[in-house]
């Protein structure tokens, strides 16, 4: 049979809906976004309003607004040409209203699909921010497929943070990439998840020697003792990984034996705040967060200090006494770098809440467990063996930088205290 002649009918695709960028420029003032809004109900074509977006910087306000044409009941679809038309003397005349720069442009289909896994915060700390870390954070950001989708400052007090909503990178390649780019500038650079857990978090942990507080407690009761290089020595070791803690604790608090009880009650009133650890603490609850501390140090030095600060819980290990004097062993289970993660389990448990729903905080190898149980670890002022194993690290001498971490702005945090 031949074939047959009549040319099959050609299908002709469908044109894209019309749509527009309007943006508008200048000066805040109340009433810009009302104004603009009410011109767009006006007239016709009828419009639809598919994405807004809206940021003041220092009183300079960006507004962009995307709109599309609706379907009409009758006659040929609007066509982009004819939406700028109807749009352009509209714009005018609200610049003119508002005293601001409103330009109109075509505006694309919508932003196209990004590769990669899912969206993650970006969030750069200092004091300061100098440019090149921003620029630095923009480069490693590109270099792994990302795309910075949103800035926004959280914070300028104690620490300068800014907030990157990236898109388009997969997690571990951009933590990698970032991290060097934090250690070549010396700005901290933390990566989460975007999603409903980051702002579920629901309990806190923190380690106390050099975390809460300054300074190393056992370090003070041997320098009591006139062994602190020896027992300093040995600290250092654990801290960094390099000797199992429950041995190394051991080998500490031997040189404490004969020391009198009295000398726990001189250390702890000696005991110095990290800066920034009671807004920490007071913001968190306030915002309805369980928070304690799980120790490597002494209860006889914790208790008292989770008491004053109003804590929900503690764990640490207890200096055994005798006739009024430390015998240099301890009593009771070693709460060690395992045992750290188990308090964090059970007090999480106790609490009724996730795991994924807690924070920890440390700085030394006996954190490690701990840091890697929670929903967040958080590497602070940390050896660097610790920080690159922990989700993120913070380098800042304040605590409540910790907050920006998980999202909270200043504004969030003065509202809360």
């Amino acid at each position: 049979m031949p074939p047959d002649p009549t040319p099959l009918p050609t299908e002709v695709p469908e044109a894209a809906p019309a749509r527009a960028l309007l943006t508008v420029n200048g000066a805040d003032r109340p009433g810009v976004t009302a104004r603009l809004f009410a011109a767009l109900a006006e007239g016709a074509p009828a419009v639809e309003v598919l994405d807004v977006e809206q940021v003041v910087v220092h009183g300079q306000l960006v507004l962009g607004v995307v709109v599309g044409v609706l379907p009409a009941d009758a006659g040929p679809p609007v066509g982009q040409d004819e939406l700028l038309e109807h749009l352009r003397p509209l714009a005018a005349a609200v610049a003119t209203d508002v005293g601001l720069r409103v330009d109109v442009e075509p505006a694309d289909a919508g932003p196209a699909s990004v590769p990669g896994g899912r969206p993650h915060h970006v969030i750069l700390l200092g004091r300061p921010v100098a440019p090149a870390a921003v620029a630095g954070a923009a480069r490693g950001i590109a270099a792994v497929g990302g795309n910075i989708d949103a800035i926004r400052r959280l914070s300028d007090y104690p620490v300068t943070s800014f907030e990157l909503t990236v898109s388009g990178a997969e997690a571990t390649a951009l933590r990698t990439e970032l991290a060097s780019v934090a250690a070549t500038t010396g700005t901290d650079i933390a990566v989460e998840q975007v999603g409903l857990t980051r702002r579920s978090k629901r309990l806190i942990v923190l380690d106390v020697d050099s975390t809460l507080v300054r300074g190393e407690v056992i370090d003070e009761l041997a320098a009591r003792a006139g062994r602190a290089a020896e027992v300093a020595r040995i600290t250092a070791a654990a801290m960094n990984g390099e000797l199992d803690f429950a041995e190394s604790l051991r080998k500490r608090v031997a040189v404490l034996a004969g020391l009198p009880v009295e000398v726990l009650d001189e250390v702890r009133e000696a005991l110095v705040l990290t800066p920034g650890a009671r807004t920490l603490i007071r913001t968190l609850q306030r915002l309805g967060f369980r928070c304690g501390i799980v120790s490597g140090g002494f209860t006889q030095i914790t208790d008292p200090l989770a008491e004053s600060l109003g804590l929900d819980f503690a764990a640490a290990n207890t200096l055994e006494v005798v006739d009024g004097r430390l015998t240099g062993g301890l009593v009771g289970e070693i709460v060690d770098r395992p045992g750290k993660a188990r308090a964090l389990a059970r007090f999480a448990a106790e609490h009724g809440i996730p795991l994924d729903q807690t924070v920890a905080v440390g700085d030394g190898a006996n954190d490690l467990d701990m840091l890697n149980t929670a929903g967040l670890g958080i590497a602070f002022n940390a050896k660097p063996f610790v920080r690159e194993q922990a989700h993120t690290a913070l380098n800042q001498p304040y605590l409540d930088a910790v907050l920006q971490v998980l999202g909270f702005t200043r504004d969030e945090v003065l509202d809360a205290v």
